[in-house]
């Protein structure tokens, strides 16, 4: 992005947002990044004050990108009020309480370290650095300025996978004793697909080991408690791309196309967990299950608003699984949506992750347990590490380790 060049743009919907709702708080966001999680999040600040009548409202203060055209269309569309073509001005803008980074990764660190020491309240798409010791400084930055912090872990906030964690510590599978996930897509396995910044460690800094793994990485991790150690393996398929501004040059592709790693829990349970953008067929599969002494969990992503259960007791085992149609009023979130077996989408994880911390934003009140802090985002990042690490060393790396 430029570092001199400030672009602005005063939007007709200015002042809109609090006339529609009312005396309810508002707070001004503004969002770094107007593509994909760009368009995911404006959608969950739109959504989620009119779902939870209970909620503060996102006012959308400002946008920020790279290409100015783009850039203008995206704030036109969603709604925002002003944008600029130089994040820093972002930063700055007085009407902007909460800053979205949804940059790519090597723009995580310094715009949330800047934002924090402004005194912003920031959410961080994940992986939260590209380096242990990135996110390292990340969070105590946002520690020492005393600032709300979330990483964008959204599949928390699925009813289902609340569901799972309110079974688990209930003890209605009885102590954990193994996690296993994976998280299948299949979008660059064209050999001619270009080199775009998710295959370049200077930019990424990992691939589905970043983008794919943390995700199950956090969720095992939520589900099942801190990871110790890991042992794995990582692998490139395709070495060699065509560029992206000359099809006829290639350029090499530095970070992993797929891993598979075990892993050691501090609570004595084991686990092991994969995730690849080589498996034909899988656009966004993602599996998890959780075992315990007396049953067992599973969720598919696919399925979003189910979850198998298995107990040992009550004579359970005599029928095995049975499949909860998470769409009760009961169940988490659910009492705000539709009627019963009436099925919400992959974005309304979003929007239950953003209300939960936009209210944590208004009511002053913590974002952990159940949303990502920068800490968890760290720990994630320590996993990762320890995968790579044991990719190239062949043995048991502790997550304590830089």
């Amino acid at each position: 992005m430029p570092s001199n060049k400030k672009t602005e743009f005063v939007a007709k919907t200015e002042g809109e947002t609090g006339s529609r709702f009312g005396k309810r708080k508002k707070i001004g966001v503004g969002i770094l990044g107007y593509a994909f999680m760009g368009k995911a999040h404006t959608n969950a600040f739109i959504q989620f004050p009119f779902i939870f009548p209970d909620s503060p409202v996102p006012r959308l203060s400002a946008i920020a990108g790279r290409s100015e055209s783009a850039l203008k269309q995206a704030a036109e569309r969603y709604g925002y009020e002003r944008w600029y073509t130089n994040w820093r001005d972002l930063l700055k803008d007085e009407h902007v309480q909460v800053v979205d980074n949804g940059l790519p990764n090597h723009l995580h660190e310094e715009p949330c370290i800047e934002a924090a020491e402004l005194g912003k309240d920031i959410i961080c798409e994940k992986p939260l650095g590209r380096s242990v010791k990135e996110s390292e400084r990340m969070y105590r930055a946002v520690e020492k300025a005393g600032v709300k912090h979330m990483v964008g872990y959204n599949y928390r906030f699925i009813p289902a996978i609340r569901l799972a964690k309110q079974l688990v510590e209930g003890g209605q599978i009885g102590k954990v004793i193994e996690f296993r996930a994976a998280f299948l897509q299949d979008w660059i396995m064209d050999p001619e697909f270009p080199l775009v910044w998710r295959l370049q460690k200077s930019i990424a800094g990992s691939g589905a080991l970043g983008d794919l793994g943390t995700h199950i990485i956090d969720l095992g991790r939520f589900l099942a408690g801190d990871i110790e150690s890991a042992v794995g393996m990582t692998k490139t398929f395709i070495t060699e791309r065509p560029l992206l501004d000359d099809r006829k040059k290639t350029g090499k592709v530095d970070v992993d196309d797929a891993f598979i790693t075990i892993v050691k829990f501090k609570s004595g349970a084991i686990g092991s967990i994969e995730a690849s953008r080589f498996c034909a067929g899988r656009k966004n599969f993602q599996r998890i299950e959780i075992h315990g002494l007396e049953g067992s969990l599973s969720f598919n992503l696919e399925r979003l608003n189910e979850l198998e259960f298995y107990s040992g007791r009550d004579g359970q085992e005599k029928s095995g699984f049975r499949t909860i149609s998470v769409t009760e009023p009961i169940h988490p979130y659910y009492k705000n949506w539709w009627p019963p077996g009436h099925v919400i989408g992959w974005e309304h994880a979003m929007v239950h992750e953003m209300y939960h911390y936009f209210s944590a934003v208004a009511q002053d009140k913590p974002v952990e347990p159940w949303g990502a802090t920068f800490k968890d985002g760290l720990m994630a990042d320590r996993v990762s590490g320890a995968i790579s690490r044991s990719a190239v060393t062949g043995r048991w790396e502790d997550t304590s380790a830089g």
